[in-house]
């Protein structure tokens, strides 16, 4: 295993990249060290592979595990939640996430968790052939290994500032691509952590997940909206390096999705279609199951979204598949 690449920012920031598959190759994790300690902000998915990164860089940057005061979580996704049990049980220190993304942790890799069900069976009330849905319990299993063992977590109080690195930092939770995400903003310097509410060159998924957010594409525009009123200097995201350009950055995506939405509608006008019909449309079938898994439940969010604006509509057809068609 190589050396992760380090980068300090000279301004309170180190940028550790953590290994993580293609097509993203890594995840962004921060270090910031003030008075009241070292952070790390999302550590990473667990592989025995990224736990000899985390020794290496370490040894690097001259940090025993009893330097760590607290892990914080921008969101429950594996490649950010992944590390923070691991590193808890050699520091003992405390994991920060806020509660609403908790509670998703629970639901898609608690103890009680039936996604590795839930997910085919929506997947198959929108046409998705079982030559995908046989692959997903499989698939959502292989992710337990990658954050277990899940942390004893703190939650974030959502109207207070929180300490790192010697600063205050505002958190600001948004959702849509991880209910509860919350990006961490510095009002003085203008730098945001901003995990993967916005990133630089790829659009954020934005899934719609059984017995989460119904409606993720909504909250996810809302979001946007939100950081919208925020005056960033420098944005530090979960993936890609950071970038300076973040208010333009919101522009794009927001154009994006509305160019999403208009795409589906002019799909639907042509013909009524299931789920899965409309995501081989916008993003073919060259994908693994990873990748399909975040285009169909991305499509689905578009779907849902133009259901909620009155602008399709859906029906059962004789073999129970649901079918979108425009609004009568």
């Amino acid at each position: 295993m190589n050396m992760p690449e380090i980068t300090d920012h000279f301004n309170g920031i180190i940028q550790v990249k953590i290994t993580m598959s293609f097509p993203l190759r890594w995840v962004n994790s921060y270090i910031l060290q003030g008075p009241e300690g070292l952070t790390i902000v999302d550590p990473g998915p667990r592989t025995p592979g990224n736990e000899k990164e985390w020794q290496k860089a370490f040894a690097e940057l001259a940090i025993q595990p009893g330097d760590i005061r607290q892990i914080v979580l921008t969101h429950h996704h594996p490649d950010h939640l992944g590390c923070s049990g691991w590193l808890q049980q050699q520091s003992g220190c405390r994991v920060w996430m806020s509660e609403r993304s908790y509670r998703e942790a629970q639901l898609m890799w608690g103890p009680g968790s039936t996604m590795n069900r839930d997910l085919p069976a929506l997947f198959r009330l929108h046409g998705m052939p079982e030559e995908w849905t046989g692959q997903l319990e499989d698939h959502m299993k292989s992710f337990f290994p990658q954050v277990a063992p899940m942390p004893d977590v703190t939650f974030i109080p959502g109207v207070e500032s929180f300490a790192m690195g010697g600063r205050r930092w505002l958190p600001i939770e948004t959702a849509g691509h991880a209910p509860g995400h919350l990006s961490f903003y510095d009002p003085e310097s203008g730098a945001i952590l901003c995990g993967d509410a916005v990133l630089p060159q790829i659009s954020p998924n934005v899934s719609l997940m059984p017995g989460s957010d119904p409606e993720p594409l909504q909250s996810f525009l809302q979001g946007l909206m939100k950081l919208k009123n925020l005056e960033v200097s420098t944005a530090y995201p979960g993936h890609r390096n950071p970038f300076q350009h973040f208010g333009e950055r919101l522009d794009v995506l927001l154009l994006h999705h509305e160019e999403r939405l208009a795409k589906v509608e002019r799909l639907l006008e042509e013909s009524p279609a299931t789920g899965f019909e409309l995501c081989v449309s916008l993003f073919g079938t060259k994908l693994g199951i990873h990748q399909m898994r975040f285009a169909m439940c991305e499509t689905l969010a578009h779907a849902r979204e133009l259901e909620r604006s009155g602008r399709i509509e859906t029906s059962p057809d004789e073999d129970g598949v649901t079918r979108f068609r425009p609004v009568s």
